[in-house]
């Protein structure tokens, strides 16, 4: 499985770089490189570096870290010595890069058997999620490029079902400033520093144990990563705040926007149209993945301690205030990712136990409900905005359907998973379990 995974992995990583430079940007591959010498763009390498320590002992991980971060005390000066450019790279990161492929070649020649296994997927393990953060953003490229118009009036209409309730968030953060956008601001960029503490939780006997257990939540996190930007390419939103208002981040504007209404103005109900919108703003709306992943966060952290499951709630909450409140997403954006998330987590736990029939029933349910939600945005929104006391309580109705049907039959109490939970690996080896 991981050997399928490395070929699987290295082969998108070259498609991908392959389509950023028909469109004149340097690829995941490059940007990686790049990293091991330039100052790196922002990005979880000490998440990926942490993730990687689960299969070390503690003398080792103090090791680990001693040296990444010796290594970029020592190539800070130096780059400011030199004047290197660092006006979109973060002064440290390089160190936790180096010592991640470090450790990597440590295994190859210094380990045999399964320690050098358990070390090779640690590594593997930290250095996918560094990879899936370069990945993200030449996918997001793309999605700028190959779409010149945008299906926003659409998902608006259809949100109006909901009451539009980005309008009124935006209002809330606005009348809170500064206050709740700092907080709001903080969870909503550090979402994988969070799945990383979850998942160290979730991992921190590995190197005891000498084996990953089967299921974390480093595998949800990647999947809904791979799977979720691909649905971009067949549904392109840009948001609220780029559609219907100034933009944000350097991209959009009102030249761009439909009109400028957001979060001030009422958004009318019209007849909904494909508009054209610049080819920079990443079409990454439809399915809210922050939303996805927050969601995974929170379903991972019930079975932890009681710090771990009330901060699991409140990155989830916060996450939901800050993708409606800034702006960056509409309301059915939210319930699609939501079931969008409880799918993918439903066919992962349930692959793991066996697909029995209520397993099975689960996810294709899931999956038909996703579908029907996205077929409804882009062919029924007018229906939707006309009787927002029929389709608003039906959307809510449908989430919360599967979202039964995962506490029933996938969540910690449900059939699939009663038992205890399979792991994969070997049996650790005496220098391992030291």
């Amino acid at each position: 499985m991981w050997g399928t995974a490395v070929v699987v992995a290295c082969g998108f990583l070259v498609a991908l770089e392959i389509a950023a430079r028909r469109y004149g940007e340097p690829g995941p591959i490059t940007n990686q490189v790049k990293a091991l010498v330039f100052a790196p763009k922002a990005g979880p390498l000490y998440g990926g570096l942490a993730l990687m320590m689960v299969v070390l002992t503690w003398r080792q991980r103090f090791l680990a870290a001693g040296v990444a971060l010796g290594i970029d005390a020592v190539l800070l000066p130096v780059r400011w010595a030199v004047d290197a450019r660092m006006t979109e790279g973060h002064p440290f990161g390089t160190g936790a890069l180096w010592v991640m492929l470090g450790t990597a070649v440590i295994a190859v020649t210094r380990r045999t058997g399964g320690e050098r296994a358990l070390l090779l997927k640690g590594v593997g393990l930290g250095l996918l999620l560094v990879a899936a953060r370069k990945t993200g953003d030449t996918w997001l490229l793309i999605t700028a490029k190959t779409h010149p118009t945008v299906l926003d009036q659409y998902v608006a209409t259809a949100d109006h079902a909901l009451g539009n309730p980005s309008w009124l968030a935006g209002r809330i953060v606005e009348a809170t400033d500064p206050f709740s956008t700092l907080i709001l601001q903080l969870v909503y960029a550090q979402l994988a520093v969070a799945a990383v503490v979850v998942a160290f939780h979730q991992l921190r006997n590995v190197a005891v144990e000498g084996r990953f257990p089967r299921h974390h939540l480093v595998r949800t996190f990647l999947l809904i990563g791979l799977l979720g930007p691909g649905i971009y390419m067949i549904f392109p939103v840009v948001g609220p705040v780029f559609a219907y208002g100034p933009g944000a981040s350097g991209t959009g504007g009102p030249e761009w926007a439909a009109a400028n209404l957001w979060p001030h103005t009422p958004l009318p109900v019209s007849t909904p149209l494909p508009m054209t919108y610049d080819g920079i703003t990443p079409r990454n709306c439809m399915p809210s993945l922050h939303t996805a992943w927050a969601v995974a966060i929170f379903v991972h952290t019930r079975g932890a301690p009681r710090l771990l499951r009330y901060a699991g709630t409140f990155w989830l909450v916060a996450t939901l205030a800050a993708t409606l409140g800034f702006g960056y997403h509409y309301g059915v954006d939210l319930v699609a990712g939501v079931v969008f998330a409880l799918t993918v987590e439903a066919a992962l736990r349930v692959h793991d136990r066996g697909w029995d029939r209520p397993g099975v029933w689960l996810v294709a349910y899931g999956t038909a409900v996703f579908a029907a939600l996205l077929v409804s945005y882009r062919y029924l929104p007018m229906e939707m905005a006309a009787h927002p006391e029929l389709s608003g309580p039906l959307l809510i109705l449908l989430m919360g359907s599967v979202i039964y049907g995962y506490v029933r039959t996938a969540g910690p109490r449900g059939r699939t998973l009663d038992g205890p939970a399979p792991t994969e690996g070997t049996r650790p080896s005496p220098a391992t379990a030291r």
